[in-house]
């Protein structure tokens, strides 16, 4: 499949660029129960005040081209078809999308950095597509900052046996609100990983999805999130296996205090009928710190063949286990430092998978000015 070519067929209800064909959510909808949508301030129903601004900034690595484009660039909407209302409003309220293209066979020397700041009190919505041609390598930072009404769609186009490394931070202003649709679609022999860091942001909503055009694609999908009190933090996943001979790795970890501070995780992974070979696995856990918090967590795994190489679902949420603190304050460690000792480890453990230095420093930066609250 080329690059141009319509997306594939996915796991949702259903798929469309136009905004008549979705319903305003309710609420009781599965994909929304979950969603406090008083606090989406209008995105998710048309009511939203226009007049926002997220500022795009991009430094990019020698190697990769940056474009400014109109929404009649014909590249645009090839990877993805809006899934949601909210995903389909932003589809069609974006005025300018950002292209980012690594060329046949270049290896970028740098991340290239996109960082998003958003200022102003009304409304913004945005498009990013990211094409990685064949045989290139690419890592791209997507750090978002600042106060924002948001919504937008972010397009990954992986060529054929080429690699892209995604970092997506969520470091928002206390009372920002974002909610973003992610898509990779994978070519043949194609690698793709990414790591979602989700820290600020009074209600964030973000679905990171997967899509395979040809045999042999790799998707890894991490991420870490903490929350606070009164915050609304939630990932939808899905990874759509339609091809055979595809791998894909799933592991979310989140830590949650203070009172109504909400996690939700939802992992959605369907293995097609013509995906043999298929080897996937998806994993979500939960450290509960405090009363007052809730962790939603819901992993779906749909077989469609019996020919898999591997396939399962893991999730668990709960409080610190008593034993690793004894054993910390039996070695003499006081119970706050063998208590931010634990929760370090358990997301330290995947913030050391983010291989650029710079950001993995920030990032335990960010976690343990949480854990000193």
């Amino acid at each position: 499949m080329g690059l141009n070519e319509k997306p594939l067929s996915t796991l949702h209800e259903k798929a469309s660029y136009d905004l008549a064909d979705f319903e305003v959510p309710a609420g009781r909808e599965e994909a929304w129960r979950f969603t406090p949508l008083a606090r989406l301030k209008g995105l998710h129903n048309g009511k939203a005040v226009a007049g926002g601004h997220v500022k795009v900034d991009v430094d990019a690595a020698p190697e990769v081209t940056v474009e400014t484009v109109g929404r009649d660039d014909p590249r645009l909407g090839q990877v993805y078809v809006p899934a949601d209302r909210v995903s389909a409003q932003a589809y069609n309220a974006f005025e300018k999308a950002t292209v980012l293209t690594v060329p046949r066979e270049a290896v970028a020397s740098r991340p290239t950095v996109v960082t998003l700041t958003g200022a102003g009190d009304g409304a913004a919505f945005g498009h990013l597509l990211v094409q990685v041609e064949p045989m290139a390598e690419a890592v791209i930072v997507l750090d978002h900052k600042g106060s924002a009404v948001y919504a937008d769609n972010v397009e990954f186009a992986v060529g054929d046996g080429a690699i892209l490394r995604v970092v997506s931070l969520q470091d928002w202003d206390d009372d920002a609100v974002h909610v973003s649709h992610h898509h990779a679609r994978l070519g043949k022999d194609a690698t793709f990983r990414s790591f979602v860091v989700t820290l600020g942001g009074d209600l964030v909503r973000l679905s990171p999805s997967v899509s395979y055009a040809a045999p042999g694609g790799d998707a890894d999908l991490a991420g870490v999130y903490f929350v606070d009190a009164g915050q609304h933090l939630e990932h939808r996943l899905l990874v759509d296996h339609s091809q055979p001979n595809c791998k894909s790795n799933v592991d979310y970890r989140g830590a949650l205090q203070g009172e109504d501070a909400h996690a939700v995780w939802i992992g959605d992974v369907i293995i097609r009928v013509e995906a043999e070979g298929t080897d996937t696995y998806e994993l979500n856990r939960n450290l509960i710190l405090t009363d007052g918090a809730r962790a939603d967590s819901v992993p779906n795994l749909e077989i469609l063949t019996g020919e898999v190489a591997g396939a399962g679902h893991a999730s668990t949420s709960g409080r610190l286990d008593d034993e690793h603190l004894f054993y910390l304050q039996a070695r003499g460690i006081p119970f706050d430092e063998a208590r931010r000792l634990v929760i370090r480890g358990f997301l330290g453990q995947l913030v050391e998978k983010i291989q650029i230095e710079e950001i993995r420093d920030r990032v335990m930066a960010a976690l343990e000015a949480e854990l000193a609250r």
